[in-house]
């Protein structure tokens, strides 16, 4: 975002020298600038930054694809503030659809074996984009799908989406909503919703790519992590589920006491969390030594997803329920039936340690 506001500075002063009418500066703290995320697409939808503010100076930037956190802009211990998510400067790269970064995953995140899964005795077959299999939702899955969003304050908006029968080869048409909350104690709360008809199966998440120290910073080492998880669910060789749930104890995916991220590991892990269910538990915490940022993860998910395998320093806390479940009945169900509602909650908060 550098590069953003340097150019922004370099061509207020020209309009300056020259005498011509003064740019208008961006209305973000965060440098963004609201006229490089709009885009009209093929189907004629445009696209926009929406901007969440509170009272302390946190602020979030979100956008219509995928409904993706842009920004989020927290108090450091400095007095200063710090962007701590991973993202870019305007839309067009967002419209590429090769990387996840801050989008909403669906309508499953993580994976599905062989790209295939049965509901009610008929078996499904999925688009896959990992090989055999389907990662979050296959190669048009909801990060890469415009939301209509609706701002109903300065700290709150509505991002909705429909997923019509046969979408990316899941069934029912898919009412989701999510709601962004920025509360006045530095905290965003991720709140979903969801219908479908007939019946599908759903595993929502946000997928924001984390650097406490800023999203610029060249490392996540000056990190610890704590998860409220004493075990994992085993993976094989292409990071599927085996069915085993193991004990973190005596491994190197331990984070049930604080800690530094080893970054010569490749964490992509799903954690079984001790309290699933319960918001009002810690599920994680993650700290910068550098800015002195803290941020705490709490969900009523009953797994969270480590991963640090992106090009860039930084990490991702994925709330959500596990990887391949259809094909693990031993697992938390991720059927949505044609009569429920599926309701699931995120809240990441911000403080200084």
């Amino acid at each position: 975002m550098k590069k953003v506001l340097f150019a922004v500075l370099v061509f207020s002063c020209l309009f300056v020298s020259c005498g011509k009418k003064e740019l208008v500066l961006p209305d973000t703290e965060s440098g963004l600038s609201p006229a490089s995320f709009k885009f009209i697409t093929d189907k004629g939808d445009t696209t926009h930054l929406y901007v969440l503010k509170n009272a302390n100076g946190m602020e979030v930037c979100i956008t219509n694809i995928g409904a993706r956190i842009v920004s989020m802009l927290v108090p450091d211990k400095n007095g200063g503030k710090q962007n701590v998510v991973v993202g870019y400067d305007s839309i067009q790269p967002y419209m590429q659809l090769n990387d996840y970064y801050g989008a909403t995953i669906g309508r499953y995140a993580n994976r599905i074996a062989g790209g295939t899964f049965e509901l009610y005795r008929v078996t499904y077959r999925l688009r896959q984009n990992e090989g055999k299999n389907t990662l979050h939702g296959g190669p048009r899955g909801f990060s890469t799908q415009y939301f209509t969003i609706n701002q109903t304050g300065t700290q709150e908006l509505v991002a909705d989406y429909v997923s019509k029968d046969g979408e990316e080869g899941f069934p029912g048409n898919l009412n989701l909503s999510v709601t962004f909350t920025l509360t006045d104690d530095n905290a965003l709360h991720l709140t979903y919703r969801a219908t479908s008809y007939p019946s599908t199966i759903i595993n929502v998440t946000n997928h924001s790519f984390f650097n406490l120290s800023g999203a610029d910073a060249p490392a996540i080492t000056d990190h610890s992590l704590f998860i409220d998880a004493s075990a994992y669910t085993e993976v094989d060789a292409a990071l599927l589920p085996t069915g085993k749930i193991l004990k973190v104890k005596g491994t190197g995916f331990d984070f049930s006491e604080p800690r530094t991220i080893d970054v010569e590991k490749v964490y992509d892990l799903n954690y079984v969390l001790n309290h699933p269910g319960d918001s009002e538990v810690l599920a994680a915490k993650a700290v910068s030594g550098t800015t002195g940022i803290r941020m705490e993860v709490y969900t009523t998910e009953p797994g969270i997803q480590l991963f640090t395998g992106d090009k860039n320093p930084s990490f991702c806390l994925e709330t959500q329920h596990f990887p391949d479940s259809p094909h693990h009945l031993e697992f938390p169900s991720t059927a949505l039936h044609q009569d429920s509602v599926f309701n699931s909650k995120t809240i990441y908060r911000f403080g200084i340690e």
